[in-house]
């Protein structure tokens, strides 16, 4: 079957397993991680977030993100992203040779005081320098804008406030806008209302969902906006950084269930679902536990 009209015929899928999903596991070697950057690249990823230049004091997990992008194997044809939260970040982000990288605002004055210690307006700030850095380097820049459903401290999000961020960030030169609903609690309606909202202000080309699983409603809330245009989708393989045994998991969706979910929608991904599902065995397998995602799990022996 192929999708119908109302749905977009082809999605591109973000990897972001091997940072978000990583920084938030018990640590793996740099061996562990530089074979399922390379697995995932072998499987049809085209898009993989390889790593994060922050304070390894804040997030020992990355602190071998510079090795990680001077020795992984680049495939033609992928682009091997970083998270570079301040200039310091971005300098190293480039001496190690990473393709584009990405920043991260909120859209919660809560939450962006309790992780990044400064209100929106601050952050967006800080973000200046990195943008005009890259710019001047001609590096991709990708913005995510975190709480978009919702936020532990304040509750509900306005959607206007989402789409006030989403736009300074496009406005600033963010080629893309990464939009997460970083502790899982929306519903299909709210992530399809939210989206349209932010696509009055940002073209829907430049969105990309980033939903996470923890109360099991992201593929039910990407199907909902999926028909606003959106075609770009963040997800980590094996549902990493969402360890289901975990105490206040973050709930990352599983690239195996998107893709199958996709697949069965007659969607275009470029994706080989089963060296998919091998890679995210092995990840999980040096991690000690099963895959996280449903349909490895199904399709495993």
């Amino acid at each position: 079957m192929s999708a119908t009209n109302s749905y977009p015929s082809k999605v591109s899928i973000f990897e972001v397993g091997a940072r978000d999903g990583l920084q938030n596991e018990k640590a793996v070697t740099t061996a562990d991680k530089l074979t399922l950057i390379d697995q995932l690249g072998a499987a049809g990823l085209t898009r993989i977030e390889a790593g994060s230049f922050v304070s390894p004091k804040w997030v020992p997990q990355m602190a071998d993100s510079g090795d990680i992008f001077r020795q992984l194997s680049k495939r033609p044809g992928v682009v091997y992203s970083a998270l570079t939260p301040n200039l310091k970040g971005l300098e190293l982000a480039l001496d190690a040779g990473a393709d584009e990288v990405a920043i991260f605002g909120a859209a919660s004055q809560s939450f962006s005081q309790r992780n990044i210690n400064c209100s929106i307006e601050e952050s967006i700030e800080r973000f200046i320098p990195v943008m005009e850095a890259a710019q001047a380097k001609q590096i991709p820049v990708r913005g995510y804008v975190s709480c978009v459903l919702g936020c532990p401290y304040e509750g509900e999000i306005q959607v206007e406030e989402v789409a006030r961020v989403a736009e300074i960030l496009y406005k600033m030169g963010c080629y893309e806008i990464s939009l997460g609903d970083t502790i899982g609690v929306g519903t299909p309606l709210n992530a399809r209302r939210m989206v349209e909202a932010v696509a009055r202000r940002v073209p829907v080309e430049k969105l990309a969902l980033h939903f996470h699983d923890t109360y099991g409603q992201a593929l039910a809330n990407i199907l909902a906006c999926l028909e606003t245009g959106v075609s770009v989708i963040d997800s980590s393989v094996a549902g990493l950084g969402g360890c289901p045994y975990a105490k206040g998991a973050s709930g990352n969706l599983a690239t195996e269930d998107l893709v199958y979910m996709l697949h069965g929608m007659g969607i275009e991904t470029g994706i080989d679902l089963n060296a998919l599902i091998t890679a995210g065995n092995n990840i999980s397998q040096a991690l000690g536990r099963v895959s996280g995602a449903k349909v490895a799990r199904a399709l495993t022996e």
